[in-house]
């Protein structure tokens, strides 16, 4: 009996020091989850983060998400099918003790949870895991971070990965006191080469007592980098600008047909663009419903029935109202007002007084990044289409019969009349071509601009600007016009505003119509020169 007495003694000490062997700074680290400490949280991040243990991560990505719950020394980790897992052992737990509580966080717990991700998924086996690890530590700059950082840099295969990692080290020796001179002159090369405003604002806010080389170099290499970023500036607004004429021509090009032939002052163009964008919401209303597999087409089965759409209202304007009032620009004037406010009444009857949702298909998102020149796949799509409509009807007014005898309609009706061209019938016709025009227009607008009752009359006096400026009836003059107003518009809205530089840009265009009436590109034609 007494020999068994002291051997269960023994297996009792046995077990104990042997938990006590088996303890870490893993299994020390997690009392503190408990403490109810912000100070205490932090360090227990940091030891769990650094300890390797294999829980490591499912208990800062729990902190992180709000299902890390402590009480007495004890934490576990609730899964999303809402039961318990013991953050120490990794098992499932039974009933819940009834003092658990969620551990608390605040922002600098926030920045400790993603730099010790961050740290914890630098050697994953998936390389989106680790460039997303690499930007959360170029975030956080957390020094604890940085022996797994070397080991990831030297057996990285990726060269993008790689090259955010050291810009990750760069970042946490730049701020690093005790780094050496020689690590910190190569993190600012490191920045200086990566060029963006995070980059600009490390190299800008060095420490006071920074040694002075340091200072000089970072000071030299903030310098080049704003340079680089007034440069790329300029190029995103050039290309803002490119943007926005295409947006300009493509409302602008059927105004300049129906102009150009008939010179009417047609203030409902803006609402055959309207009624392109609400053709884009019916077609994909019915896709939605109908055929969803269908919505990435969308856009191209919209284009034809907005065409049509457009058309035909415009045609029945030309026939209904307009016929009776050629020669007479200021009745026009005043009667497609009039119209313009008819149909936005109408489609607000139909749809609604509210912005409509048009969606945008997958193919159509996302960017392309060129430097510091972020290209929209949307807008990209739209200047493309912009130059097409513009080639495509070039190509019908040169080699087709209806662009014949509109360019001739245009250039001496009474001439064009005399040779048997009925100019009515091309009126209507090339009225219908306008608006058809501007309702694909509608399409394209419809995944950039609000789809609203007044989606047209934000386009309006822009387009009749782009007109008037590149020459009525020439398409070349309005491609050229829409391209330098919107390129103008844009360079000088940071410096002028919005507003004020639309204004700036109305001015010089009244200025340069009284130097050149017929605009840019004057048509040829004895009636138009007499």
């Amino acid at each position: 009996m007494f020999c068994l007495r002291h051997l269960l003694r023994a297996v009792v000490l046995l077990v104990g020091f042997t938990a006590t062997a088996v303890a870490g700074p893993y299994e020390d680290a997690l009392p503190k989850f408990s403490a109810g400490s912000y100070s205490e949280t932090d360090e227990a991040i940091g030891a769990v983060a650094s300890s390797g243990h294999p829980m490591a991560q499912a208990v800062i990505e729990a902190l992180q998400d709000g299902r890390l719950l402590a009480g007495n020394g004890q934490v576990f980790i609730r899964d999303p099918s809402g039961g318990l897992v013991n953050a120490a052992t990794g098992q499932a737990f039974g009933a819940a003790p009834a003092d658990l509580k969620p551990v608390r966080v605040n922002n600098r717990v926030r920045r400790a949870i993603e730099a010790a991700l961050g740290g914890l998924t630098l050697l994953s086996p998936n390389a989106g895991t680790r460039m997303e690890a690499a930007r959360a530590v170029f975030r956080s700059r957390d020094e604890a971070a940085l022996p797994n950082l070397d080991k990831a840099v030297g057996q990285e295969g990726d060269a993008g990965v790689k090259q955010a990692l050291q810009e990750a080290r760069a970042a946490i020796l730049l701020t690093k006191a005790d780094a050496s001179a020689e690590d910190r002159l190569s993190a600012v090369s490191t920045l200086r080469a990566r060029g963006d405003q995070d980059a600009l604002a490390l190299l800008s806010n060095l420490s006071a007592d920074s040694p002075p080389a340091l200072v000089a170099a970072a000071q030299q290499a903030a310098d080049a980098v704003r340079s680089r970023l007034e440069f790329w500036s300029a190029v995103q607004n050039v290309w803002y600008g490119i943007s926005l004429g295409s947006v300009l021509l493509l409302a602008a090009i059927g105004l300049a047909i129906t102009f150009g032939t008939m010179g009417v002052i047609n203030m409902a163009h803006g609402e055959m663009v309207m009624l392109g964008a609400y053709t884009t919401f019916v077609v994909q209303e019915l896709i939605r419903t109908y055929s969803p597999g269908l919505f990435g087409a969308s856009l191209f089965i919209a284009l034809p029935l907005a065409f049509l759409v457009a058309g035909a209202v415009g045609i029945l304007i030309e026939r209904s109202v307009i016929r009776f009032l050629y020669g007479r620009p200021l009745e026009t004037l005043l009667a497609t007002w009039g119209l313009s406010l008819i149909l936005q009444q109408g489609v607000r009857t139909i749809f609604g007084p509210t912005n409509r949702e048009v969606g945008t298909p997958a193919w159509m998102s996302g960017a392309w990044e060129i430097g510091a020149l972020s290209l929209t796949y949307n807008r990209i799509v739209i200047v493309v289409f912009a130059f097409s409509v513009f080639a495509v009807l070039l190509l019908v007014l040169r080699y087709t019969s209806l662009g014949l005898f509109v360019r001739a309609v245009t250039q001496n009706r009474r001439m064009a009349g005399s040779m048997g061209i009925r100019t009515s019938r091309i009126d209507a016709l090339a009225f219908g071509l306008g608006s058809g025009v501007a309702g694909i227009a509608g399409v394209a607008l419809s995944q950039i601009d609000n789809v609203s009752p007044n989606l047209g009359q934000g386009y309006i006096i822009d387009s009749f600007m782009v007109v008037v400026f590149g020459g009525v009836g020439n398409l070349w003059g309005t491609l050229v016009g829409a391209m330098t107003l919107g390129v103008a518009n844009k360079l000088l809205e940071p410096y002028a505003g919005a507003v004020l530089g639309k204004i700036v840009l109305l001015i010089a265009i009244i200025l340069f119509i009284q130097r050149r009436p017929r605009g840019l590109f004057a048509l040829k034609g004895r009636a138009v020169e007499a």
